[in-house]
């Protein structure tokens, strides 16, 4: 017993020191060695955004200072250093480099100054014109309609009649017209020559069926209704028809788009025209050229099966009280081999005048 004692005290003291030294030992590589193997990367920070700095333009040459201009720098570029005093205007460029990487620098070892930034060209807004303001045939006669829009409408009219040798015949008419599109009245009223003066027709319009229509005769001293079935013949001696003066409404009428083509030089809208049921016509389909500057008229050519046997172009523009009116316009009678001329003289938009003028008592008087 006495020999164990000492040999269990001997092994506590040799296993205090081992430990004594152990712990030695790491403390001395932790305060010594860790610190020169360990390197903690630096903690990345945003750049400052760049000061805001005014450009000023230099004096002119007649002495006077331009105005000032105050500009505003990229956030990633910081304002340049004042060290070129030659410079017209203060130029913006970076002077540190936030990526690690050097600053570009010139052939002489000095720092390269950027071009200074140019402010991309704003986009032109494309105004759409008339041309892409409809895309459908039945919309475009709407508009072209509704640029027409009169309450009232006046002119002097001169009719020259050229006939197969091209001999002239000379006419005058006034003609006047009250009322919206498809629920309008008209008088036409022959002034010249002397056989034919004081000759009417009237026209009462209906956006629903087929017009009616009055002549008044001052040699017989009587109207007469006009039949439906003389609605295809001459209107005393001109190429127009009876049909061809009543006024066309938009409704009555179904519409295809045949394409664009230009007509005297003027891109047109070709859309035809086929009558519904309720409107009684001696044609089978008409064709439109419609201007697609100003939705006017350019050419109308109507249609008997396949045959255009009517051909009526519109002339001579011009914007009388805001309406685009043709002040020349030329029937021809392609059976025939005739035309008629008309010049609109004299031309009136909304005038006052007494409604009670359409009526057949005033124009047998």
């Amino acid at each position: 017993m006495s020999q164990e004692r000492p040999n269990i005290a001997g092994i506590v003291v040799l296993t205090v020191c081992l430990t004594a030294a152990v712990l030695a030992s790491g403390w001395y590589f932790v305060v010594h060695l860790a610190p020169q193997q360990t390197v903690t990367a630096p903690e990345e920070r945003p750049a400052p955004p760049a000061p805001k700095r005014k450009v000023r333009a230099a004096k002119n040459g007649s002495g006077g200072e331009a105005a000032s201009v105050a500009s505003t720098a990229a956030t990633d570029s910081p304002a340049a250093p004042p060290d070129r005093a030659d410079a017209d205007v203060t130029t913006l460029f970076p002077t540190s480099d936030p990526t690690g990487l050097s600053a570009p620098t010139n052939v002489d070892g000095s720092v390269a100054r950027p071009e200074p930034e140019v402010a991309a060209a704003p986009v032109p807004t494309v105004v759409p014109g008339p041309a892409a303001a409809h895309d459908d045939a039945r919309s475009i006669m709407q508009e072209s309609q509704r640029r027409t829009d009169a309450k009232f409408y006046r002119y002097d009219g001169l009719l020259q009649s050229f006939d197969t040798k091209d001999r002239i015949t000379e006419k005058r008419w006034v003609f006047d017209r009250e009322g919206a599109h498809g629920q309008s009245k008209s008088v036409l009223r022959f002034t010249a020559p002397a056989e034919v003066k004081g000759v009417a027709l009237l026209i009462h319009n209906h956006p629903d069926r087929v017009s009616d229509q009055w002549m008044w005769t001052p040699a017989l001293e009587r109207d007469r209704r006009v039949a439906l079935q003389d609605r295809s013949t001459r209107f005393f001696g001109t190429d127009f028809s009876f049909e061809d003066l009543e006024e066309q409404d938009v409704e009555q009428f179904d519409y295809t788009m045949l394409g664009s083509e230009p007509v005297g030089g003027v891109d047109c809208w070709k859309i035809q025209l086929t009558p519904k049921a309720s409107r009684s016509s001696q044609y089978t389909r008409e064709v439109a050229w419609v201007r697609k500057d100003n939705y006017a008229f350019a050419r109308l050519d109507s249609y008997v099966k396949n045959d255009v046997v009517r051909r009526l172009t519109y002339s001579n523009l011009e914007n009388v009280q805001g309406i685009w009116t043709a002040r020349l316009l030329e029937m021809a009678d392609l059976r025939r081999g005739t035309r008629t001329r008309l010049t609109l003289q004299e031309v009136k938009y909304n005038t006052p005048v007494k409604g009670d003028q359409f009526t057949l008592q005033a124009i047998s008087h």
